[in-house]
């Protein structure tokens, strides 16, 4: 066996040399005076050599309690070799432990992944609300009642669709530290019968052809600005998620063809779909091409031109010619044009589901419906901007808009601050 002194006293050679502790455990003395400790072994009938560390910063001492571990691992019927790689793997993942590092990590994984934005963000601000509770915590530390904590701060608000989604998005991130060894357990999956079940909302829309006539006329004398009434004009022709329009790119528009291509990564169903235009809906892009040709997207924001138009913007607008949210939303634009068409009884409902950008429940049918029926849906598309044409020249007048609320003026107090002057 070794001592403390030889091992000090070896001095290099020309070529590497070993000195022998015993047991497999060998000194590697190298030319360049650098001294590194080996064990050497057999697993599964091959030799192997397990590099151990240099001395002296591996004392003699920790060399041999090394080797020990090691051959225990042996007798185990475990590499000591392999088990050292999947130590430094753990250790990689180890250094990052809060929820919030996690939480990070799993979201960067999402938008390599090609996310759509608007998913990015709605997971930022669901996780936005979890950070100020357990945010700093470690992840494998925190308990389900902590999570259910977390949760029931926003269900207490009367948003319980939030609390559903924020704990679907917490089980993801329990999952994915799971995946990278930082912790054991997902408590989320814990609390699935824990929460308030929210009432099944359908998007408010008019569907009798009479409204429709007259939401028309209300959006050609929306006294708005000009970005805004053309997204609401183009809304009833292209019944397209909201998103979707409202991120609208002028690059994705094929004049020529009459198509817009909306990428794969804008779609709520990670599948690029194909609009066709009609002659109509060509005629409001021209006309808005004038306004925003020169931007990114053909509904900038109007305090940030780089970036679309506002997520309520088209709500908004709608509030203003005074429908409630209860008679006619933005998304209430896709449960129009599906209620007519499926009425007309001439459009093949599967052609119009594809208009839609829905997907097929059935996981068997949807691997054969793979049709896009492209020609019935250009002819469909341009029938349904003619019909409304129709019911906007049959409609009586617009719908009056709703009177617009004004600020009460401020007036400047003695002490020189703002004050709220009273109305009389």
């Amino acid at each position: 066996m070794l001592t403390q002194l030889q091992i000090t006293a070896a001095k290099p050679k020309a070529k590497p040399y070993t000195l022998a502790d015993g047991q497999g455990l060998a000194l590697f003395v190298q030319p360049s005076g650098a001294k590194l400790w080996r064990f050497r072994y057999r697993y599964g009938g091959t030799a192997k050599t397990l590099h151990i560390g240099p001395w002296p910063t591996v004392s003699l001492a920790d060399a041999r309690e090394k080797c020990r571990e090691a051959r225990k691992a042996i007798a185990a019927g475990h590499d000591p070799i392999l088990e050292k790689k999947r130590a430094k793997v753990t250790a990689k993942f180890s250094v990052a432990t809060s929820f919030k590092e996690v939480a990070l990590e799993w979201i960067a994984k999402c938008e390599r992944e090609g996310r759509a934005e608007v998913t990015i963000d709605k997971i930022r601000w669901l996780l936005g609300m979890a950070y100020p509770l357990i945010g700093s915590h470690p992840i494998n530390a925190i308990t389900p009642t902590e999570a259910l904590a977390v949760l029931r701060k926003v269900e207490t608000k009367g948003r319980y669709e939030s609390a559903r989604r924020m704990r679907s998005v917490l089980s993801r991130v329990f999952r994915y530290g799971i995946a990278t060894a930082r912790c054991d357990r997902d408590v989320a999956a814990d609390l699935r019968g824990a929460l308030t079940t929210p009432r099944t909302s359908h998007h408010a829309a008019i569907t009798d052809p009479i409204g429709v006539g007259v939401l028309l006329k209300s959006i050609d004398d929306y006294p708005g600005q000009d970005v805004t009434r053309m997204a609401l004009r183009l809304s009833p022709h292209l019944f397209v998620r909201p998103g979707e329009l409202r991120q609208a790119e002028w690059s994705e528009i094929d004049v020529d063809k009459g198509i817009w291509c909306i990428p794969v990564e804008k779609m709520k169903m990670r599948r690029a779909h194909r609009v066709p235009l009609s002659r109509q809906a060509q005629a409001i892009i021209e006309e808005l091409r004038k306004l925003t040709g020169h931007r990114q997207h053909l509904f900038p924001c109007m305090g940030s031109p780089r970036r679309p138009m506002s997520e309520n913007g088209v709500n908004q607008a709608l509030r203003r010619m005074g429908y409630e949210g209860s008679e006619m939303t933005a998304h209430g634009f896709r449960a129009m044009a599906a209620t007519l068409l499926n009425e007309m009884g001439r459009w093949n409902p599967d052609a119009i589901e594809r208009q839609l950008a829905h997907q097929e429940a059935s996981s068997v049918r949807r691997a054969y419906a793979r049709g896009e029926y492209w020609d019935e849906r250009v002819l469909m598309m341009q029938h349904w901007s003619d019909y409304l044409d129709e019911l906007r020249e049959a409609a009586e007048g617009p719908r009056p808009a709703a009177p617009v609320r004004k600020k009460p003026k401020l007036q400047r107090s003695k002490a020189g601050r703002p004050r709220v002057r009273p109305r009389r």
